[in-house]
């Protein structure tokens, strides 16, 4: 019996290692571009996809802020990085992108002491349950909204200081999303009021079906300006997306990165082809994955859906 278990334990290691390696191991981005003299903001960049995003543009010369919420760990993300990379061009800017407030003052600050963008990563994202200060469902608010805001409020610099590029972090979980127009004009959410466990996962999913349509209509309305923008699949990535969440999915979110999960370095390295590689500018508005064009769920290419969403956005960010 001992015998047995021994034989199904190495056995599933073993299977484990072959998805691991087969499945989930990540191409890297190729991309030579250097970027002295450029500017990058990465939100939710103290950790895990973004730090590991913020580290590799640091090396290539770009000026490179951190927008985050956690001062703390963003200020020793700073340190990490100005050490790994040998550049003292990288700075911590406070972003809690929870707030539509937080968001108006760090563009107004930004706006005020740096010169130029030339890149904007949206990429912050968490999946939790609440709601912020302004009634919205926090999933909602950090993953789509903020950076609706975020982009809105930067884009005369972006513009200003082409060729620029935006690039939305989504996920494959868009495909599992679905946006229901009422509910969210309603609650401010993309669930009603009270929903707990799984269905945090579902309103995640559905978060990051909002990030592939902002990218879908942003791109029709750079159309003649020298910005295009991107939205993308990191791949399915051991970060800590869901440290703030229950403590049993958070222990499942762990088990299953142990096993299954690729590194945040390999998470990094479609947003990085995003936002260095050279020649994808006619593809504005298209979705990657594992550093090349994919085709997105067709919830997100949907022109009526993607305008929707848009116009709901104005009204909540007080824009119209």
């Amino acid at each position: 019996m001992f015998a047995f278990l021994i034989l199904t334990l190495v056995g599933v290691l073993i299977t484990c290692f072959i998805l691991h390696h087969c499945f989930f191991k990540l191409p890297m981005c190729k991309s030579k571009t250097q970027l002295h003299g450029k500017t990058v903001i990465i939100t939710g960049s103290n950790a895990g996809i973004g730090k590991h995003t913020a580290l590799d543009l640091a090396r290539r010369g770009a000026r490179v802020i951190l927008a985050c919420r956690d001062q703390q760990r963003a200020e020793a993300a700073v340190a990490d990085i100005k050490q790994m990379s040998g550049s003292n061009e990288v700075l911590y800017m406070h972003l809690d992108l929870a707030k539509l407030s937080s968001v108006r003052t760090f563009a107004e600050s930004f706006l005020k002491r740096e010169q130029r963008l030339d890149i904007l990563i949206n990429n912050a994202g968490i999946a939790i349950d609440g709601k912020t200060e302004e009634g919205f469902g926090i999933i909602f608010a950090v993953n789509h909204l903020g950076h609706f805001l975020l982009t809105h409020l930067l884009l005369d610099r972006l513009k200003e200081c082409g060729p620029s590029r935006i690039v939305n972090v989504s996920s494959a979980g868009h495909r599992k999303g679905n946006i229901d127009f009422n509910c969210l004009s309603t609650h401010r959410d993309l669930l009603p009021a009270g929903y707990s466990g799984i269905d945090v996962l579902a309103v995640y999913c559905h978060s990051k079906l909002c990030n592939v349509l902002f990218t879908h209509e942003l791109a029709k309305r750079l159309q003649g300006t020298d910005v295009t923008c991107y939205s993308l699949h990191p791949g399915v990535i051991g970060t800590g997306i869901a440290r703030h969440g229950a403590a049993l999915w958070h222990r499942l979110w762990q088990l299953l990165g142990v096993l299954f999960f690729a590194s945040v370095e390999g998470g990094a390295q479609t947003t990085l082809h995003c936002a260095l590689a050279e020649g994808i500018e006619p593809l504005s508005g298209r979705y990657f994955s594992r550093c090349g064009l994919d085709q997105p769920d067709p919830k997100g290419t949907d022109d009526a859906a993607a305008k929707k969403l848009w116009e709901l956005s104005e009204r909540f960010c007080g824009l119209s």
